[in-house]
């Protein structure tokens, strides 16, 4: 489902990229569960360029094991380009890891508010010393669509953010 945005092939190029620069990859992930750490690992070796992720489902989770500020959750919510960026930051610290992605969203079928509709999910990727990219994507369909979708958009967006830091 939706190979038109990252498919099994993109997934062993980018690990196999990672591998031969030796570097690595970890996520942090709300509205996708672990979808995202899941579609990793299901490549064998994948141990070679990830170490781990984590789900951070609560604002809780999100301050206590990412350093993400409540000050951040309450004044934007869980959904906002400035609680992304903090979750980048805490993963790529937690998991010393070269390169993050981090989600935040509202997969649905309930919690979309009128500024913040179902689908809408904020994405961002990041590496060490490199400028974040943090976006708002607007997915249709159901839950499982809405989190796949943004499942294998982070991966085309790391997955192409890592072949530009390639070029530079």
């Amino acid at each position: 489902m939706y190979d038109n945005i990252f498919n099994e092939n993109n997934m062993i190029e980018f690990q196999n990229l990672l591998r031969t620069h030796n570097k690595s990859i970890t996520t942090a992930e709300s509205c996708t569960g672990g979808l995202v750490a899941s579609m990793i690992t299901e490549i064998s070796g994948s141990s070679d360029i990830f170490n781990g992720s984590i789900v951070t489902y609560s604002n809780k989770i999100k301050n206590q094991e990412l350093g993400v500020k409540l000050d951040t959750l309450e004044k934007y919510g869980a959904v906002s380009i400035q609680v992304v960026s903090e979750m980048l930051d805490g993963v790529l610290k937690k998991f010393d890891a070269d390169f993050a992605i981090a989600i935040s969203g509202i997969a649905g079928p309930n919690g979309g508010v009128k500024n913040k509709p179902v689908g809408t999910v904020v994405i961002g990727i990041s590496g060490k010393n490199i400028d974040k990219n943090i976006e708002i994507f607007l997915f249709k369909g159901d839950r499982k669509e809405v989190q796949i979708q943004a499942a294998k958009t982070s991966l085309k967006k790391v997955f192409n953010f890592f072949q530009k830091t390639l070029d530079k």
